[in-house]
């Protein structure tokens, strides 16, 4: 599973690909979320791009975006507040 739901936060399992054409979700895949993003690599600029992002995308404060594991590698857990652009992207990724 991509995702692990709990009472006032969900993590997603992602497998981030920098130094991409764009900032994008590429779909899921080996039970982790792909997502592309601009910055290269180095120096944690993926990681905050990443951030900026999916804070972006699911309407959270980026503050309260979290690593759970994984901040130096592709496959990273990533902590969010539940909230309904979220939660709504996550039903329609499995439907």
């Amino acid at each position: 599973m991509w995702y692990d739901v709990q009472n006032d936060h969900v993590d997603l399992f992602i497998n981030a690909r920098p130094a991409s054409s764009r900032n994008e979700i590429a779909g899921i895949y080996d039970d982790t979320l792909k997502v592309k993003v601009k910055a290269p690599a180095v120096e944690g600029a993926a990681n905050k791009e990443l951030v900026k992002f999916l804070a972006k995308l699911f309407k959270v404060p980026k503050s309260e975006v979290v690593f759970v594991s994984g901040e130096t590698s592709k496959r990273k857990r990533i902590r969010f507040p539940r909230s309904e652009k979220l939660m709504a992207f996550i039903e329609e990724q499995n439907s």
